[in-house]
């Protein structure tokens, strides 16, 4: 197997790792502000944090924000998703390129 080939194995496995982690943030977001949007329905009053600071605010406000953001990480997180098939794929065909390198100068 030529160098090229490993180290393009390494920066695609490398760019999955990132985007794993990414992905495993914005799963992490979408269950907050789902949590977040459950607790809104539970409460009489709502607060944000603005800063440092965390202000009253009206609940349909807060719940209309919410749902934006959940649907922006949901978006989000389907791009990723597409993104990590196909560095999957990327990854498995350089492998077989590689594989076959290997075979073809034995």
């Amino acid at each position: 197997m030529n160098q090229s080939k490993i180290a393009q194995l390494q920066l695609l496995q490398q760019n999955l790792q990132n985007l794993l982690l990414q992905k495993q943030q914005l799963q992490n977001n979408v269950l907050e502000v789902e949590s977040a949007l459950q607790e809104i329905k539970n409460s009489e009053k709502c607060y944000k944090i603005m800063g440092h600071i965390m202000v009253a605010a009206p609940k349909d406000t807060l719940s209309k924000e919410l749902t934006e953001k959940k649907e922006m990480n949901y978006l989000r997180l389907k791009n990723c998703l597409s993104q990590e098939e196909k560095l999957k794929r990327s990854i498995e065909d350089t492998q077989k390129e590689a594989i076959k390198e290997m075979k073809n100068h034995e």
